[in-house]
């Protein structure tokens, strides 16, 4: 069973096995994601990039697929670098972004690796729509076959960190007296200062305070190991 959480931070910062890299092609670095990580893993990481390139991807590293390299000075034991599809109107490329993240959780497995961080692959300057976007990763992450215990997806911004949230929003969800399916936060909270918690079709809601902080809050646990906004579910067995 796969636990799906949602973090919103900084993707370099994240302690996990390993952490997907949104690359380019060529695996010698970029903008973005690509970019944060090569600069923060430091030299190790372009160095096995350029070892790669040498030897199995001459060509570079084609759209859809993953390898592995080490993560340099970041706080994860591997760089899971996969190359995201361009959002074309013309041309259906999901297939190749769903792809993206089947292929880096079979990599994951072959490393042995219980914890992968996400960013949100192709929604960035490859222009994804962030709501497909997040609908194909959530969808192929509940459907894969994977040894892998928690995904992690790490959002930039608010906007990107909803997007997947509303991806994820469990089916038969209790409906509150207003008639919606899913009981408001206190209207216009900040996203930030809350994070929910589901678990099939029970839920829960958990207030977030800051660091160390050992208050309680009035309706729920206190998340106190991270000062940023956490959602998490299980993947149904």
């Amino acid at each position: 069973m796969t636990r799906i959480a949602l973090v919103l931070g900084d993707i370099t910062g994240e302690e996990a096995d390993a952490v997907v890299n949104a690359a380019n092609s060529s695996l010698l670095g970029g903008g973005g994601v690509d970019g944060a990580i090569h600069r923060r893993g430091g030299p190790e990481i372009l160095q096995a990039c350029r070892a790669l390139r040498a030897s199995h991807y001459g060509k570079g590293l084609p759209t859809g697929r993953a390898v592995a390299t080490t993560a340099g000075l970041l706080p994860a034991r591997w760089v899971i670098h996969t190359v995201g599809p361009v959002w074309s109107r013309e041309e259906d490329r999901s297939a190749l972004l769903a792809s993206c993240y089947r292929e880096s959780l079979r990599v994951a497995d072959e490393l042995g690796a219980r914890t992968v961080a996400f960013p949100a692959i192709s929604t960035g300057v490859y222009g994804w729509p962030m709501e497909d976007g997040a609908r194909i990763a959530v969808e192929t992450v509940r459907a894969a076959a994977t040894a892998v215990e928690e995904v992690r997806f790490v959002l930039f911004d608010e906007a990107a960190y909803g997007g997947l949230r509303g991806a994820r929003e469990p089916v038969g969800r209790p409906a509150g007296r207003s008639g919606r399916r899913w009981p408001r936060w206190p209207p216009r909270a900040p996203l930030a200062a809350r994070a929910r918690r589901y678990a099939g079709p029970s839920w829960s809601t958990d207030r977030m305070l800051p660091a160390g902080s050992l208050n309680q809050a009035m309706d729920g646990p206190v998340r106190a190991s991270r000062a940023m906004p956490l959602a998490s579910w299980s993947k149904p067995s």
